[in-house]
């Protein structure tokens, strides 16, 4: 396998079958459900910003919801995650709503932070998200503190750090994955390979053939995954995660994705080869799994067009509600400034 050239990837621990017959039903619809509330909540919010009807920037995760679908449904409400600059995903998989994010994105004062964070700050700590971190490897650190705090706390709690595979070119991914090791720490490395850090190809900025090769020096279990197939992620963030509460140290994941929209909203990816995008797109994680579960005799093209249905609707009616919120107030520049 070589991950850096091809969407072919080599089952992790306990990645699913072709065949999702013996697994929960409404588990399956859950997975499916949320990440069609990511796939759309991104879809629309593109035409916002092109539109010009929110402030900022976005980078936004289309193509990769399984990768945070599938590591925050093996998690317990109690535990957390850390993001990146790309967190509308990880947020939503987490538990945030649409419209606090939604009214965040718009600037207004009742978003999950006030306002002030923005598309690359999303996060609600009541629900295991503090706000994203938009420096590239900024979460590997505070993930590795919050894990040893959990530790000396004798906290059962468990966190997943998401990251890229950029990210491991930073002093901070190494130094973060060694003292999580030296310390056993209760973390799960979560990093998106999505093979591309902005416009640079993985291959122009590593030897090694994957994350998981160059990440295994620290004597950390690293296991590659196939990131667009939800329920393998799932299945071994399951894992991950039991052996971090059980006291055994972290897990690196290498989740193999592929992301279907530019670095950024003013990105065209004219560097992403043509046969490459058409080879990922033929594995988009969401159509995937709708052929999957359409292949049990308990699931039907109608209650899935249902969901979807469902899903826009809250969305646009969200977006909405978030647009009549009222603004900040000149006051609430000073609030919640500590230095």
């Amino acid at each position: 396998m070589d991950p850096m050239t091809t969407p072919t990837t080599t089952p992790g621990p306990g990645a699913a079958s072709d065949s999702l017959a013996s697994r929960d039903k409404g588990f399956l619809l859950g997975l499916y459900e949320r990440m069609f509330l990511i796939r759309e909540f991104e879809e629309q919010v593109k035409y916002l910003f092109l539109a010009g009807s929110m402030p900022g920037t976005i980078h936004q995760c289309q193509g990769q919801e399984a990768t945070a679908v599938g590591v925050c449904s093996a998690l317990a409400p109690d535990d957390y995650v850390t993001s990146t600059h790309r967190p509308h995903g990880h947020a939503l998989a987490k538990g945030l709503t649409p419209l606090e994010i939604l009214i965040e994105l718009f600037g207004k004062g009742a978003g999950c932070c006030k306002g002030k964070g923005g598309s690359m700050h999303v996060g609600n700590l009541a629900k295991g998200m503090p706000p994203a971190i938009a420096i590239v490897g900024g979460g590997l650190p505070l993930a590795t503190g919050m894990a040893l705090a959990f530790k000396m706390q004798k906290r059962p709690a468990v966190v997943a750090c998401f990251f890229g595979e950029g990210a491991t070119s930073e002093g901070a991914f190494h130094e973060a994955v060694n003292m999580g090791a030296i310390w056993d720490l209760p973390v799960v490395y979560a990093c998106e390979n999505n093979l591309y850090g902005a416009s640079t190809h993985i291959s122009k900025v590593m030897r090694a053939q994957s994350v998981a090769e160059r990440c295994s020096g620290y004597r950390v279990p690293c296991r590659t995954v196939d990131g667009n197939d939800v329920v393998a992620v799932h299945d071994a963030a399951r894992e991950a995660v039991a052996e971090c509460r059980a006291g055994k140290g972290p897990v690196l994941l290498e989740l193999l994705t592929y992301r279907m929209t530019g670095h950024s909203r003013r990105d065209p990816c004219h560097y992403q080869p043509k046969a490459e995008r058409q080879a990922w797109a033929q594995r988009d994680p969401i159509e995937t799994m709708s052929r999957r579960l359409l292949q049990r005799d308990d699931i039907t093209a109608g209650e899935l067009e249902q969901i979807r249905n469902r899903v826009s609707r809250q969305i646009t009616a969200d977006i909405e509600t978030a647009r009549r919120e009222p603004e900040p107030t000149l006051a609430d520049l000073t609030t919640d400034v500590y230095a």
